[in-house]
């Protein structure tokens, strides 16, 4: 089943819209994906269908990113703000939250001050990447490249960093939906480079979570290194850390056969996840 969209705004937007995907029952359980930066709500479609089984699962595109818009204005801590936002919309403040590199880092600052959260899944928040690393890929992300037509754009579409072991249908079937219409005709990528490298609100106290957290790591990823994983592991009580063979940066791009059952074992094990009412009828794509 392919997911509801929705565009939607609030008192804390300032009069931006945000795009969402729904995908499931409204009656389960609340799950928040929040993806990474230069990406966008699709790069979660091929682990929500199955998530959607059990929980609401609900993919954000940040400002900036993907469907959602594009304001001139960059201000520190935006992101912060559209996810609660998003929880606010969904009234949904106890949602368990999913994120992958800049959304992981979103997650770890909203569950620091917010003791609803039940539950937490980071995927490869960068930590320990060499300063060459980290001056490459601000680089790779902030060029605004563009193409004369939409199909050329879907061949040039690449991963930042490099997902060496992501499958060519799923490059295409991603690229699909990060391609758009510019206003002088070519096409480019559905991602704004000025966000790139914008400050969060300030950095997370990791002592402070305490829910049940999964941190999962790419055995191959060089932003997120091993020491770099064991810091923020050791630092939020309880957490588990699991290392993704035959992946890098994108896990869940990388090894989705190896991630979604790691997601689905932790999420049975620490959040409820409740079924549809009887007779309810589940939102139509």
């Amino acid at each position: 089943m392919q997911g509801r969209a929705e565009r939607f705004t609030g008192p804390r937007l300032d009069g931006v819209h945000l795009h969402a995907i729904h995908h499931g029952s409204t009656a389960r359980a609340k799950l928040v994906l929040l993806h990474g930066a230069g990406a966008n709500a699709h790069w979660w479609d091929h682990l929500a269908s199955r998530l959607a089984e059990s929980f609401h699962v609900v993919a954000l595109d940040f400002r900036g990113h993907g469907d959602s818009d594009f304001p001139e204005q960059l201000r520190p801590g935006a992101f912060s703000d559209d996810l609660e936002a998003l929880l606010e919309h969904l009234a949904a403040p106890e949602a368990t939250l999913a994120g992958h590199s800049l959304g992981a880092h979103v997650a770890l600052e909203h569950a620091a001050r917010s003791p609803k959260t039940p539950a937490l899944i980071l995927l490869e928040p960068a930590r320990g990447a060499s300063r060459s690393r980290q001056r490459a890929t601000r680089l790779a992300l902030s060029l605004s490249l563009s193409y004369p037509s939409r199909e050329e754009t879907i061949e040039r579409f690449r991963f930042l960093p490099r997902a060496a072991h992501a499958d060519e249908e799923m490059r295409r079937r991603i690229a699909a939906h990060s391609v758009r219409r510019q206003q002088d005709g070519r096409f480019g990528f559905k991602f704004d480079p000025r966000w790139f490298g914008v400050p969060p609100r300030g950095r997370p106290d990791l002592g402070e979570i305490r829910c049940p957290t999964l941190l999962l790591r790419g055995e191959e990823s060089a932003l997120l290194t091993r020491r770099g994983a064991f810091e923020i592991a050791s630092a939020i009580r309880g957490a588990r850390l699991l290392e993704i063979p035959g992946a890098g940066h994108h896990v869940h791009i990388d090894r989705p056969a190896l991630v979604l059952p790691a997601m689905l074992e932790f999420l049975g094990h620490h959040v409820r996840a409740a079924g549809p009412s009887p007779g309810e009828v589940l939102p139509r794509p």
